[in-house]
């Protein structure tokens, strides 16, 4: 069994350390609850933007100095705030903040919006995710499938987390290093249950909305729809429509394998 496959076992003398981050920034209601659980399991270091990071995939700064400053908004728990993006933020946390010690396990979110689908693609949530992953870290990213901004049922997502945590420290992931858990945005007793699955396919319907600013300056805003017609059960988008958590196990190797012979019969 690797050793990526050997459950942490907690202990009196061992508490992991858990590295919290997300991309809503940190006055988010969602790292906040994600921090309240991750505490119940080992030394939580938090690192977060600053301001909302939305959509900013794996972005990183190179055109400007970082800032990191201290934060005093979670009680009894290290925590900074960073001026760059949610890579930005676990690059500093591996490699300033933790500078030769391990991080057992790292959480991002608990964002406010789905990250199913396609949409893992452009989200700060999961890269922050898929960051740790690349540096050896299990990482699983949550999100909330839902953009309600008056009814948000963080209380089932803390749930959830909960019991992805808890499997975590008592099981491990098996071969898995990152996971993309999204959770229908429904009160606690209407879930189903948690399902492993894929990613669906899907896409954005996109255009822009032109309009002018005070100035008389033509501007341009993005909009869109997001468009899936799966129905296959093990597609993480028909498992949210019908009440289940999706939990897809991802990568970060991005090769196409199937096609890698009939595009060499091409090139020879």
């Amino acid at each position: 069994m690797d050793a990526i496959d050997r459950p942490l076992k907690m202990n009196k003398t061992h508490r992991p350390t858990i590295l919290v981050t997300n991309d809503d920034g940190i006055f988010s209601e969602g790292i906040h609850c994600l921090a309240d659980i991750a505490s119940e399991f080992g030394n939580v270091l938090i690192v977060a933007p600053d301001s909302p990071q939305s959509a900013q995939g794996h972005a990183i700064t190179l055109e400007h100095p970082l800032r990191l400053h201290k934060s005093a908004l979670f009680e009894g728990i290290e925590a900074y705030q960073c001026s760059g993006t949610p890579v930005d933020c676990v690059k500093m946390a591996k490699h300033l903040l933790r500078r030769g010690q391990p991080v057992d396990l790292c959480l991002s979110g608990i964002n406010h919006g789905s990250n199913a689908s396609i949409s893992i693609l452009y989200s700060g949530t999961m890269s922050a995710a898929m960051e740790a992953s690349i540096e050896g870290i299990p990482a699983v990213g949550f999100s909330l499938h839902d953009f309600d901004a008056d009814n948000p049922h963080f209380e089932t997502a803390k749930d959830v987390v909960r019991r992805v945590v808890q499997l975590f420290f008592e099981k491990g992931f098996g071969k898995a290093t990152l996971l993309n858990v999204n959770i229908p945005n429904l009160p606690l007793e209407k879930i189903k249950d948690l399902r492993v699955c894929r990613q669906a396919e899907g896409l954005w319907r996109e255009e822009f909305t032109e309009g002018k600013d005070p100035l008389g300056r033509t501007y341009y805003w993005l909009t869109g729809k997001f468009e899936c017609h799966e129905t296959d059960i093990e597609s993480d988008i028909v498992a949210l429509r019908e009440g289940y958590v999706s939990i897809v196990p991802s990568m970060h190797n991005l090769t196409h394998f199937e096609a890698m012979e009939s595009l060499k019969m091409q090139f020879s």
